[in-house]
């Protein structure tokens, strides 16, 4: 159930404290986040159907909250996340990318050292499915894997189609390996109209659909599904016994607040930066530099401020980011603005700690554990 105690006030994000907190910071708010895993909840009809992806959080005390609340299978994108959810003790533990090269023998490490915990991996092609069964049979070891499907993105997987059926009748006969079932992500289908996101979903999702039932026509059993991410969340939630993997939901950003205005998550992330020059009389700048805000996106959407809604970015470097403001904006020197990442999982990415903060008061920090390439494996 949601959190009846959530605080609703405009000033939510203020935190009473902040003359104490360095800039730039990032604070995490963890009455939002325990609503966030509250609402996942009730937005499925089984919790064992949800696979949250980390790779946003990077946080082994978000994932305990998440265990807490009963969520058991998780996916992540990088060893270092899937060892500290085998840190955390997660049950099930799927690696949404395919290992090559030296990730190999990592990743048979990963399964050595946290046997309670069930791992899984994609797979795409011949050459590395051969890679998987020759180390799984030096080691002595079974790697269970998902066929990687290419839904539109273009980036790994490959398309659902007679070939797909061909490799995956393969993939059964290679020792050392245990095939799973299918995997599909559609992170290309972000439009704000739902309307038109969910036509573009059902393209792949027939696809998956077809390619599913050719699998048990060939006498195989049923191949678990695991697909999409947020903005296709809905549509595969409303499945039948397709496991759900959307990772934005527990902190939200500003550019899925206006994209999927449908799914009705908290903010529950700020930057805190401080104005440390006021070049001109409509020019302020803040200690926002890229180092401290993910910058893949084009400089107007990197970022907005719940205190400065009316501030335009005009440029930014390493450790600087310079607003443009109206006459007579008020801000002095050391002033303090919060910020709304557009994207929030990469600017999780770019720190070490974050403030924990309760009730407008910071009542600890967490260590994002898999930011790390390498944590001990």
């Amino acid at each position: 159930m949601i959190n009846l105690e959530l605080p609703v006030e405009q000033d939510w994000y203020e935190i009473s404290q902040v003359n104490t907190l360095d800039s730039p910071a990032l604070a995490f708010y963890t009455d939002r986040i325990q609503a966030n895993i509250d609402l996942l909840k009730d937005s499925i009809d089984s919790i064992e159907r949800l696979r949250p992806h980390v790779k946003t959080h990077k946080c082994a005390e978000i994932t305990k909250l998440m265990i807490a609340a009963g969520i058991s299978k998780f996916k992540c994108a990088t060893i270092a996340e899937a060892e500290m959810l085998g840190r955390c003790g997660a049950a099930d533990v799927l690696l949404a990318y395919q290992p090559v090269g030296p990730k190999i023998s990592r990743y048979i490490e990963l399964m050595t050292t946290f046997p309670l915990t069930k791992f899984s991996c994609l797979v795409d092609n011949i050459h590395a499915l051969d890679a998987l069964s020759v180390a799984a049979s030096e080691d002595g070891a079974t790697i269970s894997v998902f066929l990687d499907l290419n839904l539109g993105m273009n980036r790994t997987g490959i398309s659902a189609d007679e070939k797909a059926l061909a490799f995956y009748l393969e993939m059964y006969a290679k020792e050392g390996i245990t095939v799973l079932g299918l995997h599909g992500y559609d992170g290309h289908i972000h439009d704000a109209s739902i309307v038109e996101r969910k036509e573009k979903w059902q393209i792949g999702w027939k696809a998956i659909q077809s390619l599913s039932d050719q699998i048990v026509s060939n006498g195989l059993p049923d191949p678990v599904i695991v697909a999409g991410g947020t903005p296709t969340y809905p549509f595969y939630a409303a499945q039948k016994n397709i496991e759900c993997s959307p990772g934005t939901f527990i902190l939200w950003d500003n550019g899925y607040l206006h994209t999927c205005p449908e799914q009705k998550y908290f903010i529950a992330a700020t930057l805190v930066t401080r104005v440390i020059s006021l070049p001109d009389e409509t020019k302020l700048t803040t200690d926002l530099g890229h180092k401290a805000v993910a910058a893949e996106n084009e400089l107007a959407k990197r970022v907005s401020f719940l205190n400065a809604p009316e501030a335009k970015i005009i440029g930014q470097s390493e450790e600087h980011l310079v607003l443009e403001m109206p006459k007579g904006h008020g801000f002095k020197i050391g002033d303090v603005l919060y910020g709304l990442p557009i994207h929030i999982c990469p600017t999780v990415a770019l720190y070490d700690r974050v403030a924990t903060v309760y009730h407008h008061k910071i009542n600890g920090e967490w260590e994002i554990t898999s930011r790390k390439r390498k944590i001990n494996i």
